[in-house]
């Protein structure tokens, strides 16, 4: 019937016609959407760049390394956020990454088949808590529970070390580094374990074939296989801890000032921006625009590194290079 269809000259010339206009207008609209994409990146950069150059014409790149933030006196410097930023964001990735890859190892290679939905369907709705009740969580539970538990406990065994000196408190920058962990890890969680399932069945059953135990394989396989995909799962979770703003102005406290000490209070850039930018004015709201540049400037920097990693990782541990590796340590078994 079909061909007899197309056999019809005027079905056939409808034919002609909708694929003439249909895919020069599917070329027209996907264009398009990478055209505003780009365009809305443009012009965000454009409006944050405007909006901070009276305090990129004051201060110059000297905002970064000042440390200082005092609206009376005008004296703006980025330092003591920048410091918050990176060491909170580095601390909940150290926690979330392999945490995350814990989990998805679990969910894919360990767990019973009738509990994997489930665990990953509530690991994948602690993405969806609203991030100012995870605030508050930590201000009620995990900010007394760090000042009261785990910060003298580190105080008692560690204290000889700077960062882990000082007056345990409920607002620092270690609680505010769990709870970017516990924001990151659903992110990481997914995207690796989506990685993890596309690694092929046949390179698993070869490895055990071969006498690699469960644990072997993961390491021999699974890992090197799905390493690209591990960086770039990482990457994102790191993104979303570095932009996180309200949750963690409401656990890390206030503090214009660079500390070593965790227990510290500090704060971070994207919680400098949530919590004063709404009531600032003049040359503050310039300096907290400033900020908002550097934090741009932080997250394409981090994604274009991401990128490069993932793709050198694809050029040097492509599929047929884990192939051979995971059989050749496997028969060396």
């Amino acid at each position: 019937m079909e061909a007899g269809a197309l056999s019809n000259p005027v079905l056939r010339a409808r034919r002609n016609l909708t694929d003439r206009i249909g895919e020069p207008l599917l070329r027209g609209l996907s264009g398009l959407a990478a055209a505003l994409a780009v365009a809305a990146l443009v012009g965000i950069a454009y409006e944050v760049i405007d909006l901070a150059r009276p305090a990129i014409s004051e201060f110059g790149i000297g905002f970064l390394t000042t440390n200082d933030w005092n609206p009376v006196s005008k004296d703006f410097g980025a330092a003591p956020f920048l410091y918050g930023t990176v060491v909170t964001s580095l601390i909940a990735l150290v926690i979330a990454a392999p945490l995350s890859i814990a989990i998805s190892i679990y969910l894919t290679e360990l767990a019973p088949l009738r509990i994997r939905r489930p665990v990953a369907t509530l690991i994948d709705m602690l993405a969806a808590i609203p991030t100012v009740i995870l605030g508050l969580w930590g201000i009620l539970v995990l900010g007394p529970f760090m000042r009261d538990t785990i910060q003298p406990a580190l105080n008692d065994v560690l204290g000889f070390l700077p960062i882990f000196s000082g007056d345990p408190s409920a607002f620092s920058y270690l609680t505010a580094a769990l709870i970017l962990a516990i924001m990151a890890t659903p992110i990481i969680t997914s995207v690796t374990r989506e990685v993890f399932e596309t690694v092929p069945g046949d390179l698993k059953e070869a490895s055990y074939a071969l006498g690699a135990t469960r644990w072997e394989m993961v390491r021999q396989v699974v890992l090197p296989y799905s390493r690209p995909g591990i960086v770039g799962a990482t990457i994102l979770g790191l993104g979303r801890a570095i932009g996180e703003a309200i949750a963690v102005a409401q656990v890390i406290g206030a503090a214009y000032t660079i500390h070593l000490s965790l227990f510290h209070t500090g704060g971070t850039l994207a919680a400098q921006i949530a919590s004063q930018f709404q009531n600032s004015a003049g040359l503050q709201k310039a300096s907290l625009a400033y900020l908002g540049l550097i934090l741009l400037v932080f997250a394409v920097i981090v994604n274009v590194v991401a990128r490069i990693i993932v793709q050198r990782g694809h050029i040097k541990d492509g599929p047929d290079v884990d192939v051979d590796a995971a059989l050749t340590e496997a028969q060396a078994l």
